[in-house]
């Protein structure tokens, strides 16, 4: 029996910048699939779903544009309100459109002030009926010719429709998507598309400014500093790369940040922050070197957290981190990952699982990897091999993202200086909204 899971993948547009996340979930006897049928089985997988939100909602799906297929049965169950309309699109399939009491709702929804999306959009009549409550149309790139996105796309953004062109998973099919001009893209090449810009201190600055008054209070708070370094891939990488050089000469090798900050003393590091500052002034804000840095930020808590489950594991939990939060660094840092990772303590096991996908740890790491890509099989399978729960995967990597989201809001919260005042703003005057009657699930 496989698995219940639920994933977040990034929607980007043609610059790499994240405008949203599609929210794709699974559950067992595939009963989340866009099947319209009123069965007990897409009963209970919508009441699964359902209760997850409840939970989970209001905590990690803030805060971004998410988009996410509802069937029928999510649909009368008014899932959709579960979610506030501004961050949320409700994407429809084929067997929405043709379910009469569906498509009521959808439009009821529409009326409330709910965006929505349509997969795998045709010129047919059935799909034209729709186009007044219709603000995206996604294509699947690989079931449709250019010509024929090409043309879906002009006639759509004369009716000023968004385009977002899915299943984008090659190099090539992102070149050919490119070149149409789309709104956004969406597959497993572009998720994991990174930056092109080579940056040699991509630190994400307002953390980094923090960072610069924390070690300079009269009593610096050792573990506030080792928080904001942990959060940040080319921070930890360059601490523990010059806490370990020869210049240091140390009989053992630092090995997690807390050691390094320890081995490099207060003074030492405020001069190390001071190089940072200067060599990092001209660098300019890149909002792929930010995601990407979140990315690595996650996946560091991800590994972290899935050691506390994972059964016979030859590394630690810091070091687990450490493989996680490194996992980006040649996109962050321009230089190959197999030579960067021979420049800091490393293990071997690490470094395997990071270049070759070697060993437990390789099959950990693969997981996490995996369960980006919400490759349903290959998740079921690595969990078992790792000794993990299936039931559990889920509520970690949320948990994991909630705390992700929290510090992430703290570091990437414009610096401001004591003596600088907050900005006032006016209040907004309170919006007053019609009732708008709510479509009743037959009996």
């Amino acid at each position: 029996m496989s698995g219940r899971y639920i994933v977040r993948q990034p929607i980007k547009d043609t610059e790499g910048k994240t405008i949203g996340h599609e929210i794709l979930y699974h559950g067992a006897n595939q009963a989340f699939s866009s099947d319209n049928s009123t069965s007990s089985a897409e009963y209970a997988a919508a009441n699964t779903i359902y209760n997850f939100l409840t939970q989970n909602s209001p905590k990690v799906l803030k805060g971004t544009l998410n988009f996410m297929t509802f069937t029928t049965m999510l649909l009368m169950k008014k899932t959709p309100r579960l979610f506030d309309k501004s961050e949320l699109v409700i994407q429809i399939d084929d067997a929405v459109i043709i379910h009469p009491l569906s498509m009521h709702l959808v439009r009821q929804y529409a009326k409330e002030g709910y965006r929505v999306a349509v997969n795998e959009f045709q010129f047919a009549p059935r799909y034209l009926a729709l186009l007044d409550d219709i603000h995206f149309i996604k294509i699947n790139m690989k079931n449709a010719g250019e010509i024929s996105v090409h043309n879906t796309i002009e006639i759509a953004r004369s009716m000023n429709k968004k385009c977002i062109i899915t299943h984008v998973d090659t190099e090539e099919l992102y070149n050919k998507a490119v070149a149409l001009g789309p709104d956004g893209l969406e597959g497993s090449y572009v998720a994991e598309r990174l930056t092109t810009k080579a940056h040699s201190s991509a630190y994400i600055q307002s953390n980094f400014f923090r960072l610069m008054v924390a070690v300079t209070r009269d009593e610096p708070n050792v573990e506030e500093i080792e928080q904001m370094i942990a959060a940040d891939a080319s921070l930890s990488y360059g601490l523990l790369k010059m806490v370990n050089s020869a210049y240091f000469a140390l009989r053992h090798r630092a090995t997690t940040i807390r050691q390094a900050v320890m081995t490099l003393g207060l003074g030492q590091l405020k001069q190390w922050i001071y190089l940072l500052s200067m060599s990092g002034a001209d660098n300019e804000d890149d909002a792929g070197s930010e995601e990407f840095l979140k990315l690595s930020f996650m996946r560091a808590n991800f590994c972290s957290e899935l050691m506390n489950h994972a059964s016979n594991m030859p590394i630690s939990k810091s070091e687990a981190y450490l493989m996680g939060m490194f996992s980006t660094l040649n996109y962050l840092i321009a230089a190959p990952l197999e030579e960067l990772l021979s420049e800091v303590p490393v293990s071997d096991e690490i470094k395997a699982a990071l270049l070759r996908h070697e060993g437990r740890c390789g099959k950990l790491y693969e997981l996490v990897l995996s369960y980006e890509a919400a490759d349903w099989d290959r998740i079921t399978e690595l969990a078992g091999e790792l000794g993990i729960q299936e039931n559990m995967l889920t509520s970690i990597y949320f948990i994991c993202m909630e705390n992700v989201n929290s510090l992430w809001d703290q570091l990437t919260h414009a610096y401001q200086s004591p003596e600088t005042p907050e900005p006032q703003t006016e209040e907004p005057e309170p919006v007053t909204e019609e009732p708008v009657a709510e479509v009743q699930m037959q009996e």
